[in-house]
């Protein structure tokens, strides 16, 4: 009888070990996958580029989700607003992987921000794809290493400079060609970017002008540019100096084509300059809310979160970077950050994204997911941004971007 009860209880016991074993083994197997949003959503002019881009973070994962998931488990976002400031991304970086165990990052709007942060990604081996920010070094900075953690899916800088200046040549009748910019490093590396472009195409400005990013009359500068002759002027600002400018224009009735990077695209121009007058600045995207019936689709319901959303192309290139995200561990198979990571460089699996459908968009000497290639012209029309195309746009050859 001893020898039965001891048995007895042996067995009740390992049952009971079993079913703990069991209980805690379940959830651990649909453990949620976390993956992080760090970006400005509230502190500067950049924001909106922030809040479209979270909402196309959100919208990704709830298609992702309802397709059964990733690996059989849930994405879930963990999303921070870094207000625009260094110190804040930074410390929402060292939250996100450090105490919410995040196995990526999507995120951020602002170079300056990634810049002050890259190291901590790479030094703990969690991958990101930036959707938004555009310097050149955020996805070469550690192009000699191992392995690279840093990827992109948004407009460098340099390639809108060969889309913009690919139009300038052609649209300027008389081959005279001006810049103005911000006296920021971001207007000022952009005047270097097209000096040296312009110089592929056999060409020099015809003027080279500088405005404070808090001026509101330019006229003085666009004045010494209409005497130059410029029929075509590239702007490298941001959108509410550059609404400052076209009011210039106004002033002194001076409309010579007008070029300029994504940030035109912000509300600060519309609300300054006003729909007749935004409407003169041509300005490069990736995609518009009109490129096609994807992004029509995902514009209909980030509109519906986001009623005044100017900012559709931050949404797509963010929902596109989960896309491929959740495409690259479904195929490496695990959340190890460094296998996800050598997947995206490897070559992913095909991906239909919003922009367009990638193909192997990643490589172990690219990081960046979009180029010239990809992007269009887009202006304002009616309050909304919409893609351009003229007799020029649709004469560009491969040969027209020099980069």
């Amino acid at each position: 009888m001893f020898k039965y009860r001891t048995h007895s209880k042996k067995l009740s016991l390992l049952a009971a070990a079993l079913a703990i074993g069991c209980a805690l083994a379940a959830p651990a197997r649909a453990q949620d996958i976390k993956v992080g949003f760090n970006a400005d959503q509230s502190g500067t002019g950049a924001a909106e580029l922030g809040i479209a881009a979270r909402h196309g973070f959100d919208l990704a994962i709830e298609d992702i989700n309802k397709a059964g998931g990733v690996l059989g488990r849930k994405l879930v976002g963990i999303v921070r607003d870094d207000t625009g400031q260094p110190p804040k991304s930074i410390q929402n970086m060292t939250e996100l992987i450090d105490s919410e165990k995040v196995v990526a990052v999507v995120g951020p709007t602002n170079s300056g921000n990634a810049l002050a942060w890259l190291h901590l990604p790479q030094q703990k081996k969690v991958p990101v794809i930036v959707p938004v920010a555009t310097a050149t070094d955020i996805t070469r900075r550690y192009t000699g290493e191992a392995q690279n953690y840093i990827f992109r899916v948004s407009m460098v800088d340099r390639e809108q400079v060969a889309l913009l200046l690919a139009y300038a040549v052609k649209a300027s009748k008389s081959k005279k060609i001006a810049f103005i910019a911000d006296s920021t490093g971001f207007g000022q590396q952009g005047v270097k970017d097209l000096t040296e472009v312009l110089a592929m195409h056999g060409q020099q400005p015809v003027a080279v002008e500088k405005f404070g990013p808090k001026d509101t009359d330019m006229t003085s500068q666009l004045g010494k540019i209409r005497d130059a002759g410029a029929d075509t002027v590239v702007v490298y600002g941001l959108a509410d100096a550059n609404a400052q400018l076209l009011r210039s224009m106004e002033k002194i009735n001076y409309f010579p084509v007008t070029l300029g990077t994504w940030g035109n695209m912000s509300t600060p121009l519309l609300n300054i300059a006003g729909k007749k007058l935004s409407e003169h600045i041509i300005f490069a995207t990736s995609t518009a809310e009109d490129s096609n019936p994807r992004a029509i689709a995902l514009a209909a319901r980030v509109r519906e979160r986001f009623p005044q959303m100017p900012t559709f192309v931050a949404a797509a290139q963010s929902y596109d970077s989960m896309m491929l995200l959740s495409a690259a561990i479904r195929q490496a198979g695990t959340t190890d950050g460094a296998k996800i990571a050598a997947t995206l460089e490897s070559g992913v699996a095909d991906t239909q994204g919003i922009i367009k459908l990638y193909r192997k968009p990643f490589s172990k000497a690219e990081h960046d997911a979009l180029a010239v290639s990809d992007f269009h012209l887009a202006r304002w029309k009616d309050g909304k941004v919409a893609a351009y195309s003229d007799s020029i746009t649709k004469s560009f050859t491969s040969a027209d971007f020099k980069k």
